[in-house]
């Protein structure tokens, strides 16, 4: 097949790039600094990739690991509302338009919670939770308004996915991995805040498999893609330190971790946001993930960051 992937020079770029191209598809990558290049927000020569492609997953949008300033904020909305906006457009403007669009989405959409998991049939949609900074619900506007611009789309001949994403794991360098288990080497990696906020996460095998099934199969609408077993950050710390072989993790509280965050030029709610996420429509399609547990994970990517 020939997959055209908008945004597909980051990590998850990256692994499905590289897993895609080994199974004998054609990847084209669009970004600003391929070989195929655009803005994000106009139509242009870009476009005639789209046409006559059998795939496309857009995975644009400025990266979430900064400052959540109100300047930040609004460029990630901006840089993924305008370009699903405009992937759309190619698609709708295309003679011989893909099969499927496979859009980026994010399992932040879903409420800060813990009592239960929220999966796609009642899940909680998040934006009004007490206790939580009033900036949290930016973020869940944000993925409430890239999905809207997919649904929107007038597409009718391309089935739509939004894949509402847990944290990808994969041993490459700049990813949440390599992040976390750099504090976990320097023995920082312990509790933060008490460590009762949920984790959810994916092994990248995993996340090469469910694109390749949601590819293959008739679904449409939003997917969570995360492993079934998102664990407690306190348990998913001690699980990484195992991987490691570091016996010690320094727990953080709250204000530590804001100044911790502050000069790493990152965000608390990244750390501090319960996301239990699960996926039904991946096990009703008959999913089996091979790495459903954070130990096995992890264990599995350090030795190959080894």
């Amino acid at each position: 097949m020939k997959i055209v992937i908008p945004g597909g020079t980051g990590q998850i770029g990256g692994v499905l790039n590289r897993a895609l191209t080994a199974a004998g598809h054609e990847v084209v990558i669009i970004s600003r600094n391929s070989n195929v290049r655009w803005d994000g927000r106009t139509l242009g020569p870009w476009a005639s990739e789209i046409d006559g492609a059998d795939v496309v997953i857009n995975l644009a949008g400025r990266s979430v690991s900064c400052r959540y300033t109100a300047e930040n904020l609004q460029q990630m909305m901006r840089s993924r509302v305008d370009s699903a906006r405009i992937v759309g457009e190619a698609i709708a403007k295309a003679d011989d338009p893909p099969a499927v669009w496979l859009q980026m989405s994010t399992a932040t959409i879903y409420e800060h919670r813990f009592d239960a998991p929220n999966d796609e049939a009642t899940g909680i949609i998040g934006g009004k939770e007490q206790d939580v900074p009033g900036y949290w619900a930016y973020s869940v506007e944000i993925a409430k308004r890239w999905e809207a611009e997919l649904n929107e789309a007038d597409t009718p001949n391309t089935r739509k996915v939004a894949l509402r994403a847990a944290i990808v794991m994969s041993p490459d360098r700049g990813g949440a991995f390599d992040y976390l288990s750099w504090l976990t080497r320097l023995g920082l990696g312990g509790p933060i805040a008490g460590g009762r906020q949920y984790v959810s996460w994916l092994h990248d095998e995993d996340l090469v498999r469910a694109i390749a099934l949601l590819i293959r199969e008739p679904i449409s609408g939003a997917v969570n893609l995360a492993a079934p077993n998102p664990l407690p950050q306190k348990d998913f710390m001690r699980d990484l330190r195992k991987a490691w072989r570091v016996p010690i993790g320094l727990p953080a509280t709250r204000w530590m971790a804001e100044i911790g965050a502050f000069a790493i030029r990152s965000d608390t709610e990244l750390l501090l946001k319960s996301r239990r996420v699960v996926s039904n429509r991946l096990k009703e399609a008959g999913f089996e993930f091979h790495f459903p547990n954070w130990a096995e994970a992890a264990q599995n990517l350090a030795e190959r960051r080894r």
